[in-house]
């Protein structure tokens, strides 16, 4: 087989471990990890038993696959904010507002907060993750001390516990909107900014 054609035949099974990834969130979501089999993420991804296991081993490898995915791809979204031209208070809105106007983040919060909470998932996977979620924090420091710097985020805290604030926010928000329990109410995101903002400077 050519490099080209491997190089190919890698990218697809790339491509189809993320889909069958992205299958099973709202899945394990709603069952939890210990109610949930491999043949409820095999007819998530529309797949058979025998091919899910050609990509993974085990339910524990795709719960810990998708929270690093999951994670990672986050931290790569606040990063790339926190760099993004404007002020703080326009990298705060843009973070806010395309997280919550995606409506199935409450599943990838309830995997975070469930990976965190619960005693039967193995305790790597559990620091793992704290540990990504605390790292995650950075970005989002970033931009609160630039705010505090240029006055336009309330002085006198601690950036990342600002950080901590806010994105403990948005995130909760997101699980009030998991179906057929929603709360109907529209969070704002002005609202939620102008907790942490000075005024209304632009």
């Amino acid at each position: 087989m050519s490099p080209r054609n491997i190089e190919k035949d890698l990218l697809m099974r790339e491509e189809r471990k993320k889909f069958i990834l992205d299958s099973a969130v709202q899945v394990i979501a709603t069952k939890g990890i210990g109610s949930t089999h491999m043949n409820d993420i095999a007819a998530a991804a529309s797949i058979s038993i025998g091919n899910l296991y050609h990509y993974f081993k085990s339910k524990d490898e795709i719960y810990a696959e998708l929270l690093y995915m999951t994670q990672t791809d986050y931290g790569l979204f606040v990063t790339a904010a926190s760099q993004m031209p404007g002020n703080a208070i326009d990298k705060l809105r843009y973070i806010c507002s395309t997280w919550l106007s995606i409506s199935t983040n409450w599943a990838f919060t309830i995997l975070i907060q469930t990976a965190r909470t619960t005693e039967s998932i193995p305790l790597e996977i559990r620091n793992a993750v704290t540990e990504r979620f605390t790292a995650n924090l950075q970005p989002v420091a970033a931009i609160m001390k630039e705010g505090q710097e240029s006055g336009h985020i309330l002085d006198g805290e601690d950036p990342l516990e600002l950080a901590f604030y806010f994105v403990s926010l948005i995130q909760g928000l997101t699980l009030q909107r998991a179906p057929g329990i929603e709360v109907r109410i529209t969070p704002k995101t002005e609202s939620i900014i102008r907790l942490f903002q000075v005024g209304f400077k632009k």
